[in-house]
């Protein structure tokens, strides 16, 4: 990729509303994310009844209520996937949603998606992943809560599937909301990359703020995923580990900033440094009057600015010769 895919996380921030889901569009255009991305679930295929909910859901949903429930209130159906698809499309920003069970990849394949995002969660689900890597599509693997050998794992069951490594991106990801800073552990991000060399390597970040997945794009990641909201007051399960949108804007402009100063690697003067070259470096000159035919010592030159004249790295060969002039101090010598 020639610049960070950088992936806009609506996920289920907009609280099953189709309206709040538009406006959040919207906000990931305004910051100049590649992408927005949704979640695509029927909540009775993915949860059951009696699974409890995350302490991070807990905290901050209450526990009044199940997991199923709290998740059968976010869902979006068919319809609203199609306005979102196609709203996308008018904004001219990539919609994406991650897939939580087999019908939902069945519903963003008749969508007509070309990039697949399989969630932390999904890494050791076999039937899942044969689908998906059936699809030989762009896949984009989370790996939250996962070791080197699941990761090893999931990879060959996608390729055997079908999909090649150059169409699968592994993110790093840690799965706690929000993820504390000492638990981010950005160089597994380098460690899957050297284990995995035929895959595009990235960051899914859950930590607060915008710090962790800028460092992340100077070490390379080829992809970031970032949650954002609305609003970070609201109800539900992953709005306080989101940013709002001006803290998005500011990731993504940081990201782009932080691409042009990564440069070629070749180390050579810039062409807006070059104009400075003659006025911060230096020539040797006269450190006091100096009369035509006298020897140049250490104790008759020194070196000051501007870099007009003799290279001082010539010192050596310099000393020892006859002036072939009059130099009053600091004037620049000449041969």
């Amino acid at each position: 990729m020639d610049k960070t895919f950088i992936i806009a996380e609506a996920g289920v921030n907009h609280n099953g509303s189709l309206d709040m889901a538009l406006k959040m569009v919207d906000v990931a255009v305004e910051a100049g994310a590649d992408a927005v991305k949704f979640q695509t679930f029927k909540a009775e295929k993915v949860i059951a009844a009696h699974a409890p909910k995350a302490s991070y859901q807990e905290e901050t949903t209450g526990t009044g209520e199940s997991q199923l429930e709290m998740v059968r209130r976010l869902e979006l159906d068919e319809e609203a996937h199609k306005r979102l698809f196609k709203y996308c499309r008018k904004k001219v920003i990539q919609f994406l949603s991650t897939p939580f069970d087999l019908e939902s990849i069945d519903l963003l394949v008749r969508l007509g998606l070309t990039v697949f995002k399989i969630p932390s969660g999904e890494i050791t689900n076999l039937p899942y992943l044969r689908k998906l890597g059936a699809l030989s599509k762009k896949l984009i693997m989370s790996t939250g809560m996962a070791d080197l050998g699941e990761i090893e794992d999931a990879l060959i069951v996608l390729m055997k599937a079908g999909t090649g490594p150059e169409d699968i991106t592994i993110l790093h990801c840690n799965t706690e909301y929000p993820t504390p800073f000492e638990d981010a552990n950005l160089k597994a991000m380098m460690t899957i990359r050297a284990a995995f060399p035929g895959v595009q390597v990235g960051y899914s970040d859950h930590t607060p703020g915008i710090e962790v997945p800028i460092a992340a794009v100077a070490l390379g990641a080829s992809v970031i995923e970032k949650h954002f909201t609305l609003d970070r007051n609201m109800r539900g399960p992953d709005h306080r580990a989101s940013l709002e949108p001006g803290e998005l804007r500011r990731m993504a402009t940081a990201i782009r900033n932080i691409e042009k100063a990564m440069g070629n690697g070749f180390k050579k003067p810039s062409p807006s440094e070059l104009k400075n070259k003659s006025i911060a470096r230096k020539s040797i000159v006269a450190a006091r009057d100096i009369a035509k035919g006298e020897v140049f010592t250490d104790e008759n030159l020194t070196v000051k600015r501007p870099a007009t004249g003799i290279n001082p790295m010539r010192w050596d060969a310099i000393l020892g010769r006859r002036a072939s002039a009059n130099f009053d101090e600091d004037e620049i010598i000449c041969l």
